[in-house]
């Protein structure tokens, strides 16, 4: 058995070094590119969004490389994504592929079959194993985490373009490469260090906080949202975004199998703006997007895919959130036609407004 998975930022390493502890052969498919991104439009149903179209480029990709084993996750609610197993199975079938794909459905409480799901296609191993190769995965995601949290916090200061990116990528190879939680953990101090001494220590007065919030492929996949967090740091913005891998896997697989909440609670938060859930993480954009006006934030960038109905309510209600808790908002809206100049463009226009505003403040405060 070859066992793959689509990308979804960096999940790959974490994803990676799980299964091959537990005895299975990964094929990880190439790193996604506009040739991903062709092979997904040209099968893809037109309307389909973008996540749909890169992931299964991903794995039309993997299939080529002999990965005869797919890994997808399931999902409820009225998002699209939990069709994306069972559309990725029809087309990729009707493509020519002949492999076996294991869907594996949010828990809600049924820890007996995710163990059932999961040990259909691992081969046979022991308690002690799995218990090994989860604490190392879970070491992995968390440090990859915080790594690019500090990333985000550190460009707008950086002493050079693309410092900051160069020492991440580079820990993240490091981490990808270690094979106990001592590696990891000093792969993951020397890049704190490396990361830290790529920035000036005495920062810069213009710096503007912004959040990225949305959809949770597009704001955590550079190649979906042109690499916005990078763009946006380097334009000296320091970002913050509310998503990453493993607050998510916290949520919806740890408490979700013992049936219990966690976290920031988004129903509260989005109240009066958004009464109920609408799907995928629509009520948590304007939950995230109050969180961050109430925190004093200068601006926030909604990050969605075409057709996305969850994030398509929440940009209607964004709108209502920004004038009454007086926070900028921008929506940027991605596909296969979106262009990286035209995005930049709007980028440099939104952070030099939210400059200005912020020197008008300070010059009022001096008065």
């Amino acid at each position: 058995m070859k066992l793959t998975f689509p990308h979804m930022g960096t999940l790959a390493i974490p994803l990676r070094s799980l299964f091959e502890q537990l005895g299975c052969d990964v094929v990880v498919p190439p790193r996604t590119s506009k040739a991903t991104l062709e092979i997904g439009v040209k099968h893809s149903p037109e309307f389909a969004c973008l996540p749909l179209k890169i992931t299964l480029g991903n794995l039309a990709q993997a299939l080529e490389l002999g990965a005869d084993t797919i890994l997808m996750a399931g999902g409820v609610g009225p998002c699209r994504f939990g069709f994306y197993g069972e559309l990725h199975r029809e087309i990729l079938k009707d493509m020519g592929y002949d492999f076996r794909m294991v869907i594996v459905d949010p828990p809600q409480g049924r820890i007996r079959h995710i163990v059932k799901v999961i040990r259909s296609f691992l081969p046979p191993v022991t308690v002690r194993q799995v218990v090994r190769a989860c604490r190392l995965a879970w070491v992995k995601l968390t440090c990859i985490d915080r790594l690019e949290v500090l990333a985000n916090r550190c460009r707008a200061f950086e002493t050079r373009p693309g410092a900051v990116s160069t020492a991440l990528d580079r820990t993240l190879s490091d981490i990808d490469l270690a094979e106990s939680q001592e590696e990891v953990l000093a792969a993951y101090d020397a890049g704190v260090k490396r990361i830290e001494r790529s920035v000036y220590a005495d920062g810069r007065p213009d710096v503007v906080r912004i959040a990225v919030v949305g959809e949770i492929y597009v704001v955590l996949e550079p190649f979906a949202n042109h690499s916005i967090e990078r763009t946006l740091g380097e334009l000296g913005a320091v970002v913050d975004r509310p998503l990453n891998v493993s607050h998510w896997l916290k949520l919806n697989v740890v408490l979700d199998l013992i049936n219990m909440a966690g976290g920031v609670n988004p129903g509260k938060l989005a109240r009066p703006y958004l009464l109920h859930g609408v799907g995928g993480h629509g009520r948590e954009t304007i939950a995230h997007a109050v969180s961050y006006a109430r925190a004093g934030y200068d601006g926030i960038i909604q990050v969605a895919p075409f057709t996305c109905m969850p994030e398509i309510v929440a940009e209607s209600v964004l709108h209502r959130v920004s004038r009454e808790q007086g926070i900028a908002a921008m929506t940027v809206v991605v596909d296969e036609q979106t262009g990286e100049a035209g995005l930049v463009t709007r980028l440099e226009a939104f952070v030099d407004m939210l400059r200005r505003k912020k020197a008008a403040r300070s010059r009022l405060v001096s008065v």
